[in-house]
């Protein structure tokens, strides 16, 4: 019997669930499909937010022959086999097939360089799926010529609403008496991936022998918790390893850290995805209390691509260990997004004259840049002016950590602007 989440796939797009940032009202992709003007897409975001049913439905809507291949077991060959049949039928159709591959990433260079030509001359409107940053994964070449779409991770009433439509309209949970009674535990396990909250759904029902099947936090917990991974064959889990990992190293628990970095090399992770994680997380988690992660890191990605497994392995945990013994700091992570939000709520301020730059004589008239003091011009490299716009001078954003290097930054910042900044 097909899964659940297989069984309730969405047909169009009144029953397409989610993502309304995208394809609601008045949104670019749906007058896209209205007016029979679809560009080729990459669909990028995590799990069971519904990028394959999005797809499907685009294709369906548009009335447009439908091919679907997965990166994980496809190569050049089959490509161009797909691309030979879409193009026998371009001469028959006037529009272009659809062309869908799921986990696009996977592809290599050479994979992604055979489908440009057909995309350059409209043979076929490619629609690539990826859980990655499709910056770092698409060939520039292919990324040009494509629209990206971000998908979300389905909210809470999303999923409810997914829940409520599987008891009520699938063949075989209609035909039995479920009473949804509680419903967190399903959508904490799910984590807003819409495959899982459908598997949960459909072990727990299956796993009780009850007429009348109530649903509870506690009973899905019970059950759900022991038998879920037997349904982890897509890749799933992989986020969950990856979240342990990260959290591992961030808790500074080398042991843990490298044990799920085993994990992941044996169950056949790109040891490059890892590499670019460990990244993010030298400026995310350690920053300023060790500049020296970053610089780590970084060689270790250029390492690692250079040398691949198995060997890379030594390289990772070399890597892997040393962050997890790291001093930790998100002051860096926080100052960005505090800066972020500043930008948000106050919007385009002006920048201070003596700051501005005066390439013209009409600026230099104006006395941009006029007041200006070149720092190097004073003693110890420094002269007190104010650089931030003046609606929100003196405002503090970024916060040392409290570790030994950031405490030295500390002291030098209140040394330098006493108790302006409050250091």
């Amino acid at each position: 019997m097909q899964p659940l989440a297989d069984r309730i796939r969405p047909k169009n797009l009144n029953e397409y669930i989610g993502q309304k940032h995208i394809i609601g009202k008045d949104s670019a992709l749906l007058n896209a499909i209205k007016q029979n003007l679809l560009p080729s897409l990459i669909l990028w975001g995590p799990p069971g937010v519904g990028k394959t049913s999005l797809a499907f439905i685009i294709a369906t809507e548009l009335k447009r022959p439908f091919y679907m291949i997965s990166a994980i077991n496809s190569g050049v060959k089959d490509i161009r086999e797909v691309i030979e049949k879409a193009s026998d039928t371009n001469i028959f159709n006037q529009d272009k097939p659809v062309l869908f591959i799921d986990e696009i990433h996977r592809f290599n260079k050479s994979q992604q360089d055979s489908l440009l030509s057909a995309v350059e001359k409209g043979t076929i409107t490619l629609i690539g799926a990826t859980t990655e940053n499709p910056s770092f994964e698409v060939i520039p070449a292919l990324l040009s010529r494509c629209q990206v779409y971000v998908l979300k991770s389905l909210e809470e009433k999303d999923l409810v609403s997914l829940i409520q439509h599987a008891i009520k309209d699938d063949l075989v949970l209609s035909q039995k008496q479920i009473e949804l009674k509680e419903h967190e535990a399903l959508i904490r396990l799910s984590g807003g991936d819409a495959r899982k909250l459908l598997n949960a759904l459909e072990i727990t029902v299956n796993s009780t022998q009850e007429k009348k099947i109530v649903i509870t936090n506690e009973l899905v917990l019970k059950i759900v918790q022991q038998n879920l991974a037997l349904y982890d064959k897509n890749g799933e889990q992989h986020y969950d390893i990856i979240s342990a990992f990260i959290k591992s190293i961030r808790g500074s628990d080398p042991n843990a850290a490298v044990y799920y970095l085993a994990r992941m090399l044996k169950g056949g992770e790109d040891p490059l995805f890892i590499a670019r994680r460990l990244l993010i997380l030298a400026s995310e988690d350690i920053g300023n209390a060790n500049p020296n992660a970053l610089l780590l890191a970084n060689n270790c990605f250029t390492a690692v691509n250079v040398i691949g497994m198995p060997e890379a392995r030594i390289i990772l945990s070399q890597c892997v260990t040393y962050l997890a013994c790291c001093n930790k700091s998100n002051a860096s992570y926080l100052a960005i997004n505090d800066a972020f939000n500043l930008v948000d709520k106050t919007g385009d301020l002006a920048v201070p004259l003596q700051l501005r730059n005066s390439p013209t004589k009409l600026m230099k008239q104006l006395d941009y840049g006029t007041d200006y003091k070149y720092a190097h011009d004073y003693e110890n490299n420094f002269t007190e002016q104010e650089f931030l716009p003046d609606d929100i001078k003196g405002t503090k954003i970024y916060e040392p950590g409290n570790n030994d290097r950031e405490t030295e930054q500390r002291k030098y910042l209140k040394k330098l602007w006493k108790e302006k900044y409050g250091y």
